[in-house]
């Protein structure tokens, strides 16, 4: 039998405001994105004041870049997704020059790309202009430069043109390409790996960002495809 006291606890307890526990998970989400940029700035400036002695410590840095970079990045598309679910995400379509973004996510890893010795190449006219959110494309680029900074051997390269009517921004590695079950056939039943720690949470933020864009020729999409013309993995955005 709980004594008066616990009774009292128990009734003073008993209907409070029950705790949003997603808008809890975004709060800390933001603050934790918010402390992970810091640590990006100082790690960035730390390798530039104090460049690594040997190859060992230089592997060491771009370990610690890659992971940080990639966190920082999970972070930001939870926090995306959890605005465009509760409807509370801005879309801001505009007219924007193509090489313009892939310069400026190319420029924003310039660290990590150095440290992996990974040579970018860029095939973008630089009159080729189109209309999208800005900050969106350019999150779901920056996350395909840093995972498949990851997965090449020496080289990268980042394409845009025009096809059929849409802008299409390509990312393909001279890695081993996608493993089978990323490939577009199966990607809707792809589960998620815990042993990998793979949550497919960029495919997931890249998805919902190209259908956010729309337009009477259709919404945008993506397919990811190997033997692509590095001989890795090639993946492509597709917009309207």
């Amino acid at each position: 039998m709980n004594s008066p006291s616990e009774q009292k606890n128990g009734n003073e307890n008993y209907g409070q405001t029950p705790i949003d526990f997603s808008f809890v998970l975004a709060s800390s989400v933001h603050d934790m994105k918010n402390s992970l940029g810091m640590l990006l700035n100082t790690l960035s400036a730390m390798m530039t004041s104090s460049p690594p002695k040997d190859a060992e410590q230089a592997r060491f840095f771009s370990v610690l870049e890659y992971e940080a970079a990639r966190i920082n990045g999970e972070l930001v598309q939870l926090l995306s997704l959890y605005r465009m679910d509760e409807n509370t995400m801005s879309v801001v379509i505009d007219e924007h020059h193509a090489i313009d973004i892939i310069d400026e996510q190319i420029a924003r890893n310039d660290t990590l790309l150095k440290s992996r010795n990974i040579d970018v190449q860029v095939d973008c006219d630089s009159d080729l202009i189109w209309y999208f959110d800005n900050e969106l494309i350019g999150g779901v680029l920056n996350n395909l430069i840093v995972n498949c900074a990851r997965y090449s051997r020496k080289q990268l390269l980042v394409s845009a043109t025009e096809e059929n009517g849409f802008l299409c921004i390509s990312v393909a590695d001279d890695g081993q390409g996608y493993p089978d079950n990323m490939l577009m056939g199966s990607l809707p039943q792809t589960p998620v790996s815990f042993s990998s720690g793979n949550t497919r949470l960029g495919l997931l933020f890249t998805r919902k960002v190209l259908e956010l864009h729309k337009s009477k020729k259709g919404q945008g999409y993506m397919t990811i495809a190997n033997n692509g013309p590095l001989g890795g993995g090639v993946l492509k955005l597709y917009l309207p």
